[in-house]
């Protein structure tokens, strides 16, 4: 039995060592991504309401997502959506159906807060699942390289990047522009 809730002040030493123990033999990994939840929880694209975490039947913290805020920026015009970076569940729960539990609760979340997209890089087998497609599909590219199976955006209302082309710029706190 799965619980998800938003994350609390008190559950971050756990959630550090999670997201750690999570990434720790992943091939597309710079084992970082503890320390990028901890910038991202500090600056202006954090919404406290999409940093979940999953607990199990005993109160211990298995999973967390983080949904942030994105832009969408082409020569004339800004548009916000949401990064989920990164989504981790501890290995020993993993293939468990939590990541996706995380996932489809962050949806309903970002979409009652008004939010219409998320913009992901991720493994193209998985995210599809819940359906992401392609960025090149919308329009959308990345502001550095990425294999085009591996960009993804979903929208959460219908239509929602519809006539929305540009390139993604990431919150500072990702160290990518």
């Amino acid at each position: 039995m799965i619980t998800i809730r938003q994350e609390e002040e008190k559950d971050h030493q756990h959630v550090f060592q999670l997201i750690e123990e999570a990434f720790k033999s992943m091939e597309h990994s710079d084992h970082q991504e503890q320390f990028l939840v901890e910038r991202l929880r500090q600056s202006e694209a954090f919404i406290p309401e999409l940093s979940l975490v999953a607990e199990n039947e005993h109160g211990e913290i298995v999973g967390h997502i983080l949904f942030t805020k994105l832009k969408i920026i082409n020569d004339s015009e800004t548009f916000e959506s949401l990064a989920l970076a990164p989504v981790s569940v501890k290995p020993e729960f993993q293939n468990r159906g939590i990541g996706g539990q995380l996932i489809t609760s962050g949806h309903l979340i970002a979409k009652k807060l008004g939010y219409g997209s998320v913009i992901l890089i991720g493994h193209e087998k998985y995210y599809p699942m819940f359906g992401y497609q392609k960025t090149t599909n919308f329009g959308i590219s990345f502001p550095f390289e990425v294999p085009e199976e591996n960009g993804m955006a979903i929208e959460l209302t219908e239509n929602s990047l519809k006539n929305i082309k540009g390139t993604i710029k990431y919150p500072k706190e990702f160290g990518i522009n």
